[in-house]
């Protein structure tokens, strides 16, 4: 008797794990922005985490899943103090003083970011064209930041578009970092050890968070807890699982190995 085959082959998963990743960073620029009227930027990360790794650890325990390996605890901590910490805290921050469509277009600058860290740290070759290209994104994404920011005046604009191009590098770091973790766990584990480093490194607005969440209307409550549940931990996890089975070739003379392509965060 043949066995059964597959229904889903393993490209049909990765493309809806990117998809579902897609859709659901996408999402959270608009909850941030809800939730941060009632929250204050470290609050709203710290509480966003929080969520998180509680679903994570919840997998974690259904799946058995102990320590990372040793040598995925390098990229686990960088990821997570760099990502999920740095990353949550100055994109809430910047999402206070733009709006959420110009906060998602200036962090979709991390993958030319992405791409410039590649190629310094892992050997990853830029053709000019190339470079030319990412410069043009990169300066037509600031302008239409600035000229788009909802900023009370010229100087409140101009901190907003800073936090979402530090948001875009803390971004692109934490995927640089994390790539060679995914080489020695699972990504259920490079997901919620991350997230757990992010949440203990945002414990410091512990108090903000206390004292902002008996006052905080239940809509505003609600969106944290999404950002935690879907656009974190449930899109970190299928972001990291299509991370470790997407393969193209370097773009390198005779070279061949796995290259990751990033999509934007949120």
């Amino acid at each position: 008797m043949k066995s059964r085959p597959s229904v889903l082959s393993p490209a049909v998963l990765t493309v809806g794990a990117v998809s579902f990743t897609v859709f659901a960073w996408a999402s959270a620029f608009v909850s941030i922005r809800s939730a941060g009227a009632a929250y204050s930027p470290g609050a709203l990360a710290l509480g966003r985490l929080l969520a998180a790794s509680l679903v994570l650890v919840t997998l974690l325990l259904i799946r058995r899943q102990g320590l990372p390996p040793r040598g995925a605890r390098r990229g686990i901590l960088v990821s997570g103090l760099v990502w999920f910490c740095g990353y949550t805290i100055a994109l809430n921050w910047g999402e206070r003083l733009v709006d959420a469509g110009t906060a998602s277009l200036l962090v979709n600058t991390g993958p030319i970011l992405m791409a410039l860290l590649a190629a310094r740290l892992l050997g990853e070759a830029l053709p000019p064209r190339l470079l030319a290209g990412m410069a043009v994104s990169f300066v037509g994404a600031v302008v239409v930041g600035l000229s788009m920011s909802s900023g009370g005046d010229g100087s409140t604009s101009v901190l907003g578009v800073a936090l979402c191009l530090l948001a875009a590098v803390a971004y692109a770091t934490g995927v640089v970092a994390q790539k060679p973790a995914l080489s020695f766990g699972t990504p259920l584990q490079i997901t919620a050890y991350s997230c757990l480093i992010g949440a203990v490194a945002c414990l410091p607005f512990a108090g903000q968070l206390a004292t902002e969440l008996p006052e905080a209307p239940l809509s505003a409550t609600l969106n944290m807890i999404y950002l935690g549940v879907v656009p974190t931990a449930l899109a970190f996890i299928a972001w990291t699982y299509a991370l470790v089975r997407h393969e193209a070739p370097l773009p390198r003379a005779g070279v061949k190995g796995p290259r990751r392509w990033p999509v934007a965060a949120g």
